[in-house]
């Protein structure tokens, strides 16, 4: 084990078998980002979805540490979720739009503009660091800017992981029929869903136009979600010693759950066969296959 892997074990709490895993799959992926940076002469974006608790956030800092101890580039993790708007415009969205826009998680919901400029900023020669938001889920809201993380521009690799990255808009009809309890009883309408899809079209997928390479962590099915999503907020009870307004009960989980549900049933459906590189999950997180990846043994 390298020192370094070691390090990245004890930050993130993983057992060491984790680097079976990552040897297997996830360094022979760094070396195909490496590859492709060097091939093309610019910082490379990529993309990384999976569905919630899926292991995204944990694969792309596993990439930045490879990528910059093996090959010596510079890389940024980022998040989708740390682009969340503000309280404050989310609170003004439910007003003006519908009550179910209060709450962070669906396209709709992020500042895009500001992601975008992020990552034009983060890939431009600049003799200024480049402030990244971060999203204080505990809070609900983005965190002060004294808590961003800053990056020295130009970053050779840019990482961009979400839960809903790669959703597109659908035909008006297809969204006619609720997808579960919370569509039915609070978005009769489909006013809530209506607004996501047509920010999807105006907003999102321009912003997939600008990422590189795809890279999909597949779950089994969306049933393996509430499972992991769960887990995701213990750790986050823990870590905040269970105090946060924006914390969750189980109930309260189970019901936002229903918020991601169609757009990740989508993702699950439609952008396997769009990824450029793809892991199929089983129940336990375990990569059971890999599509797309050059160097695996």
């Amino acid at each position: 084990m390298k020192p370094w892997q070691q390090s990245f074990l004890d930050t993130h709490r993983l057992p060491e078998s984790y680097l079976d895993t990552a040897d297997r799959f996830f360094s022979p992926l760094a070396k195909q980002l490496e590859e492709r940076r060097q091939k093309q002469g610019a910082s490379l974006k990529v993309a990384l979805n999976g569905s919630q608790g899926s292991g995204k956030s944990t694969l792309g800092d596993y990439l930045c540490e490879c990528l910059t101890h093996e090959y010596g580039l510079s890389a940024a993790a980022l998040s989708l979720d740390d682009f969340y708007l503000t309280l404050a415009e989310r609170q003004d969205l439910a007003v003006k739009v519908h009550p179910l826009l209060k709450t962070r998680g669906v396209p709709g919901t992020h500042d895009v503009g500001l992601l975008r400029r992020t990552l034009s900023e983060l890939s431009q020669a600049s003799p200024d660091a480049i402030a990244v938001p971060r999203f204080d889920k505990s809070i609900d809201d983005r965190a002060p800017m004294s808590a961003w993380s800053t990056f020295e521009p130009p970053v050779d690799v840019i990482i961009l992981e979400g839960w809903c990255l790669g959703a597109r808009s659908e035909l008006p009809v297809t969204l006619e029929k609720p997808c579960n309890a919370l569509e039915r009883d609070e978005d009769g309408r489909g006013l809530w869903r209506g607004y996501s899809n047509r920010l999807l079209e105006e907003s999102y997928e321009s912003l997939y136009a600008e990422l590189d390479i795809w890279v999909m962590l597949a779950a089994p099915g969306f049933e393996q979600v509430l499972r992991w999503r769960s887990e995701q907020e213990q750790k986050l009870r823990e870590a905040v010693g269970g105090k946060g307004e924006g914390l969750m009960d189980d109930a309260a989980l189970r019901r936002f759950v229903q918020y991601f549900e169609r757009y990740t049933r989508q993702c699950l459906r439609d952008l396997p066969e769009r990824a450029d590189v793809l892991f199929h999950l089983d129940e336990d997180r375990r990569i059971v296959s890999a599509e797309g990846l050059e160097e695996t043994r």
